[in-house]
């Protein structure tokens, strides 16, 4: 039999309970693998010969044997027990290494926008990293790595995708997260060392910057190797003087010292390749060219290999809006950045905060000669929830009011020039113009950063107040969902040079 044969004859039993996808269908022999629905979740179906199918789903819902007893039907839960063996049977379902080629990152809060995302890089030579999650979003959505690596292997299941993906381990600032992020099968491990990154070097007399310096342990062995050295990049001069130089020994020393800690035990844990990037981004100043130079050489004199590095890039670059700041000076500034990554070698240059920047990709891309990492996240809730509001108005008003009273709470963690009195009251606007909410700064901000909240809400009797009615009604609305969210992402990735 054939797939097209076997999606006919699960249709003459169940076609009255089940709605197949069809692009997820994947055939081992003469068993058969595909993703059906009914009204209310997702499953696997598998048909196949008796021994081969009874290894899945141990708590299966239902299973029957046809065509003459020779087969059996199993439907079975969408769990990581089936995952882990259609991994093993279909090789292409586990994330990959990527290394130093184009790459664009897409988190997904809710654990089921992989379909989407994978409709968006159809056509585009970049590679696609799906499963990215931090370890802040994970405590607010009370998610796990495994939670959001399943996702996303279902969602590239579902969609039918056998190219090569990989899976993000994003913002990790311990090596017990590390550690955890490896057992579960992530490729790519984003290192977030700003804790240990210094702050006020800036402040800092003459004297004070002396006597910090001297506490340093390897201090004046790191300042003797750069001390006045001249670096020609492209037509411009880079020097190491005394006090820029004992400025950033003093500003990132313990960071470089956490980053190499935590490499050696990535090497020594993790067996096989791996993506590694280094973040320096989530940090009040921005990172100088001189700086960015000295990053570089250190991690490379200390032999960590890295793919990625994301630097804190001049302006304001807040959570799921444009850019701000004057696009000339950054651009300015950025090619200065590039020159030093292309003049160096090895590594690329990777934008973090990336959602819904569309005015800095094309220099991003262009200067970088499209070598680049791209990181989105919270746009991807964002089109969801703008989903929730075309179909499901009156449960998009409760979010919003819910939003506006746990705003201020929600915004300490994040930068923000958020103006509530900016966003128009609710109550005034019809069905028909919430959807506006999704195109103003304000509105999308508001929504943006409340995300942990709205999903983490519960009543008296702890059932969720908006989660579980936001999934009702993306699941009911599928396609529009799809459709929206990727169209969302198309935008950003069609400003890229592939």
């Amino acid at each position: 039999m054939n797939k097209q044969s076997i999606l006919q004859l699960f249709d003459k039993h169940y076609s009255d309970r089940y709605e197949t996808y069809p692009s997820s269908i994947k055939s081992e022999k003469d068993n058969y693998f595909f993703l059906i629905k009914d009204n209310q979740e997702k499953y696997l179906a598998v048909v196949g010969k008796p021994e081969k199918v009874k290894k899945f789903g141990n708590n299966a819902p239902e299973e029957k044997r046809i065509y003459k007893n020779e087969l059996t039907i199993k439907i079975c839960y969408l769990n990581h027990y089936n995952l882990k063996l259609l991994r093993e049977i279909f090789p292409h379902l586990n994330p990959s290494f990527c290394g130093l080629r184009a790459s664009f990152g897409t988190g997904d809060r809710l654990g089921i926008a992989t379909p989407a995302h994978i409709q968006a890089f159809q056509g585009k030579d970049i590679f696609p990293v799906l499963a990215q999650q931090s370890v802040r979003e994970m405590a607010r959505t009370e998610r796990n790595w495994q939670k959001v690596l399943d996702d996303a292997i279902w969602g590239c299941f579902e969609a039918g995708y056998i190219g090569p993906f990989g899976a993000d381990a994003d913002h990790v600032k311990e090596i017990k997260e590390l550690k955890e992020a490896v057992d579960c099968g992530f490729t790519m491990f984003t290192l977030d060392p700003s804790d240990f990154i210094r702050n006020d070097t800036e402040r800092l007399s003459k004297k004070e910057l002396e006597q910090l310096n001297n506490q340093i342990s390897n201090g004046k062995e790191i300042e003797n190797l750069y001390l006045n050295k001249k670096y020609k990049i492209d037509e411009q001069e880079l020097i190491f003087d005394g006090e820029s130089l004992k400025e950033i020994i003093l500003t990132y020393s313990e960071a470089l010292n956490h980053v190499m800690e935590c490499c050696e035990f990535l090497k020594d844990y993790k067996k096989d390749k791996f993506d590694l990037e280094i973040s320096v981004d989530e940090t009040p100043t921005v990172t100088s060219p001189l700086a960015h130079l000295f990053i570089v050489l250190e991690l490379q004199r200390r032999g960590v290999d890295f793919q990625n590095l994301a630097l804190h890039f001049l302006g304001d670059w807040q959570k799921g809006i444009e850019y701000i700041g004057n696009i000339d000076e950054f651009a300015k500034e950025f090619s200065l950045h590039t020159d030093i990554a292309k003049n160096i070698g090895g590594y690329k240059l990777s934008l973090h905060t990336g959602s819904d920047k569309f005015s800095v990709y094309p220099i991003f891309s262009q200067e970088t000669d499209g070598l680049c990492h791209i990181k989105t996240a919270g746009t991807s809730w964002l089109e969801e929830t703008k989903v929730v509001a075309m179909k499901d108005p009156e449960l998009y008003r409760e979010i919003h009011r819910f939003a506006l009273e746990n705003f201020e709470k929600d915004r300490a963690s994040y930068n923000l020039t958020t103006d509530l009195s900016r966003i128009p009251n609710i109550d005034e606007l019809s069905d028909e113009q919430l959807v506006d909410f999704f195109d103003k700064i304000d509105s999308r901000q508001l929504i943006h950063i409340t995300y942990g909240s709205i999903l983490k809400a519960k009543d008296n009797e702890g059932k969720y107040i908006f989660k579980d009615r936001i999934y009702k009604v993306l699941f009911q609305y599928e396609e529009d969902h799809y459709r929206e969210l990727s169209n969302h992402i198309k935008r950003h990735l069609e400003l890229l040079r592939t």
